[in-house]
């Protein structure tokens, strides 16, 4: 009998040189002999502590080696692994713990006494820590218990991990990706990238996001490949590595960020294969600069939580910038109304997709679920977009105001629900304005109370500990009114024309 679990994938892909290296990080390397040890004894910590297949494991750490680690424990214990982005404030994550109600919650050391009040609230029966040195209570946990080496046996439909993307109430739904989602995409991936044996992948994305942990991590792994593993962007490392890597995967920023370098050239890349981009829209202009400094045309794709990549600029072929390409193997798009008719080639219209990539719902939304499919299966994705007749697929816009800024996903709700709450505020706006390194910078439009004498400042902290910082704005503007159309519908398009240009 098959053993669908991803990791069972993996492993068969590790190689037999006990030398070749996983993860080369700042603390020394990860050998691929060592992933099936280490796992192991996570594995074995993990049945100690009660987790079952199907049990829910929260992680909101700092990006390691060893949070890879517990990732691919995660996975071959047939646990749902479920991984925070550290910018979530603790009254942020008492929304995800009472939602996926978890069996244990791996924090940050310095977040354990308010992440340990909540699961004390919240009836959760372990919390262990793990911090960005590769310690913590986790490690001592896994040092002390012996190595399993079961790999649970799933079905390629067993939910392997659920990501939590925004709401159009802002309230975040737990997108539910099974084995069989992901490693699909993955082998697609792979292949249609054209991984090579000896690439080296340049790894600078966090772990909490579809980017970093599948669309990178599941390459390279499926690849065997060395993985340089940056704590996170830094221009010199990015500039030091460059040299060593062949593949990179970055987000608009990144590639912002190297050509404002006077050093960056393309002798820098003559060892570079691919570059990529994705998580937020790559500028014309980012593109073709790139392309005269490096002599490397930047790949640029589109995802999604729900569905991991969905379509890809080509390997072979014309990567045009402004454009995410063509669908991938397996996956069936089309350009639709507000009923799911498909529209004329060259309309705008909203993205919907099928495939085996494509999600299996939202935790405990049913409802919500049934919302966002059309009866013959196809996911509505919320996205305007536009199909030509080749079938190159552009994304001009968002049907549901999201705001994706440096690739995280921002809901304007969540936002102007809590500047609305502090004294002195009328009413609030929050648009996505175009920005040249976030993709869209997150900006807010207040109405004052008669007579406020509120100001930026105060609105900035009072927001600091509210929400994350992606998602606080990073411009503020005062005006008398907000727009409106006759149905009292304040009117955001109005809004982006009129503060278009301001991060430029």
């Amino acid at each position: 009998m098959n053993n669908s679990n991803i990791y069972e994938l993996f492993r068969s892909k590790f190689p037999a040189n006990a030398e070749a290296v996983f993860l080369e990080h700042e603390r020394g390397n990860l050998f691929y002999s060592q992933i099936q040890n280490e796992t192991g004894q996570l594995t074995a910590l993990l049945k100690q502590l009660g987790v079952k297949k199907g049990d829910r494991v929260i992680v909101q750490v700092d990006k390691s080696a060893e949070a890879v680690l517990l990732y691919l424990a995660c996975l071959r214990a047939g646990a749902i692994f479920i991984p925070l982005n550290t910018g979530y404030t603790a009254k942020e994550v008492d929304y995800f713990i009472d939602n996926a109600n978890p069996h244990l919650i791996v924090c940050r050391p310095q977040d354990l006494d308010a992440i340990t009040a909540s699961a004390k609230a919240l009836n959760v029966p372990h919390v262990m820590t793990l911090d960005d040195q590769g310690s913590g209570s986790l490690i001592e946990g896994k040092n002390n218990a012996p190595c399993s080496n079961d790999i649970e046996r799933c079905e390629g439909s067993d939910v392997a991990c659920i990501l939590y993307t925004s709401g159009t109430t802002g309230r975040p739904k737990g997108a539910m990706l099974s084995h069989d989602n992901l490693s699909s995409n993955a082998n697609v991936l792979h292949s249609y990238w054209h991984w090579e044996d000896g690439d080296v992948l340049l790894h600078a994305l966090p772990i909490f996001h579809v980017h970093g942990l599948f669309v990178a991590l599941h390459c390279a792994l499926l690849n065997a490949s060395k993985v340089i593993f940056l704590a996170k962007f830094s221009l010199p490392a990015i500039k030091e590595n460059l040299p060593h890597s062949s593949v990179m995967m970055g987000v608009p920023t990144f590639y912002v960020r190297l050509l404002e370098d006077p050093e960056f050239n393309e002798n820098m890349c003559k060892n570079m294969r691919l570059f990529i981009a994705g998580s937020a829209p790559l500028l014309a202009e980012t593109f073709k600069e790139f392309e005269t400094v490096s002599g490397h045309k930047i790949l640029e794709r589109y995802g999604m939580t729900e569905a991991g990549m969905i379509t890809s600029n080509p390997y072979d072929g014309d990567r045009v910038p402004s454009t995410v390409g063509y669908a991938l193997p397996d996956v069936s798009t089309r350009v639709a109304d507000d009923t799911g008719s498909e529209v004329p080639r060259g309309d705008v219209g909203i993205l919907e997709i099928k495939g085996p990539n494509v999600f299996q719902g939202y935790w405990c939304m049913p409802e919500k679920t049934a919302e966002e499919f059309r009866k013959d299966g196809f996911f509505i994705t919320g996205d305007m977009a536009t199909m030509d007749d080749e079938g190159r697929i552009s994304i001009v816009g968002r049907a549901k105001d999201l705001v994706i800024s440096g690739g995280f996903n921002v809901y304007p709700k969540e936002v102007e629900n809590a500047i609305d709450e502090i004294e002195g505020v009328k009413e609030s706006a929050v648009i996505g304005i175009q920005h040249p390194d976030f993709g869209e910078g997150v900006t807010a439009v207040i109405v004052k109370e008669v007579k406020s004498g509120i100001t930026e400042e105060q609105v900035m902290a009072f927001l600091k500990d509210k929400i994350a910082r992606f998602k606080q704005p990073q411009k503020i503007f005062f005006v008398d009114e907000l727009p409106r159309n006759t149905m009292g519908k304040v009117q955001k398009k109005a809004l982006r024309d009129t503060y278009h240009g301001i991060y430029s």
